[in-house]
């Protein structure tokens, strides 16, 4: 596999392999992420079993690392039984279908507290080993295969009561959930930036990366999502922005690449633009790569 294969989220309304492959080979994307379910809803579908062996089998054939996103509802920070419960059998429904296509990972948000609590309220019941502990922890346990994907933990832009947005933040978890040997995370360039971690600034990538391994220690990432931000550094603002016209730039990507925790670490857009801007987006970031 290449240092850092670059790629993009694709759409499969229409079939994984046919619809999504397609695209992903027209936007020169070296990887790929997907969605299983509706990304908005609770359904969890069963998918084309057709489909799911050809996205296999050509991912393999190809080398192209597969990646599944959970849908965005999955909430373990919910005051709610039932949201906690429905989160429990949609992650757990993106990991078997993570499984079933041969994804490497599944990412999926790390929640905010609901129901008026403070943000320290929901903080506390991942510290002190309650619903993260209890419902997490076992799907981490029944990854047994050895094709099982990895859980990646992906912050947010620090918006409402999210739990997780800065680096430390990914320590509560990682210690409620014993640093799992299946767990990882996906860092969010744009989310890590809004949350207040300056990547624009000289030296800005390497000092997050950096702050990432002295929280959860080396080995841990596991998928970057390459996008750029259209809002400054602390706007805790979620808007995406091509690659070097936002506000972290070109050279805080080009910054990735020289990082030893980037190691066969690939990078997904999800950028604007349709496919054209995809396309632009990936040929940046393999010129970028490049050049390191």
């Amino acid at each position: 596999m290449l240092r850092n294969p670059v790629g993009g989220h694709v759409p499969v309304a229409g079939g994984l392999a046919s619809v999504g492959l397609t695209y992903a080979r027209e936007m020169g994307a070296e990887a790929v992420q997907v969605f299983v379910a509706n990304p908005r809803g609770w359904a969890t579908p069963t998918g084309n079993p057709a489909q799911d062996e050809l996205f296999r089998a050509q991912c393999a054939e190809e080398s192209v690392p597969a990646y599944v996103h959970a849908p965005y509802l999955i909430n373990f920070g919910s005051h709610t039984e039932a949201t906690v419960e429905k989160s429990v059998e949609s992650l757990r429904h993106s990991l078997r279908r993570g499984r079933e296509i041969g994804a490497l990972g599944v990412v999926v948000h790390t929640g905010s507290a609901t129901g008026g609590r403070p943000r320290e309220a929901a903080y506390a019941q991942v510290r002190e080993f309650m619903l993260v502990r209890e419902f997490m922890l076992p799907l981490l346990d029944e990854l047994t295969h050895e094709d099982d994907p990895f859980l990646l933990l992906e912050s947010t832009a620090g918006q409402g009561s999210s739990l997780c947005s800065r680096t430390w933040d990914f320590g509560p978890y990682f210690e409620a959930l014993d640093h799992h040997e299946k767990l990882g995370i996906c860092l969010d360039t744009c989310h890590i930036f809004a949350a207040g971690h300056d990547l624009a600034e000289p030296g800005g990538t390497k000092q997050t990366l950096d702050l990432l391994v002295d929280t959860v220690g080396a080995g841990r990432l596991k998928l970057v999502h390459a996008n750029d931000s259209k809002e400054g550094v602390g706007a805790h603002k979620d808007r995406h922005a091509n690659i070097g016209q936002g506000h972290i730039g070109r050279e805080a990507f080009a910054e990735l690449f020289s990082h030893p925790e980037m190691e066969g670490v690939p990078l997904i857009i999800e950028t604007p633009g349709g496919k054209e801007g995809h396309a632009a987006d990936v040929a940046l970031l393999k010129e970028l790569r490049d050049l390191h």
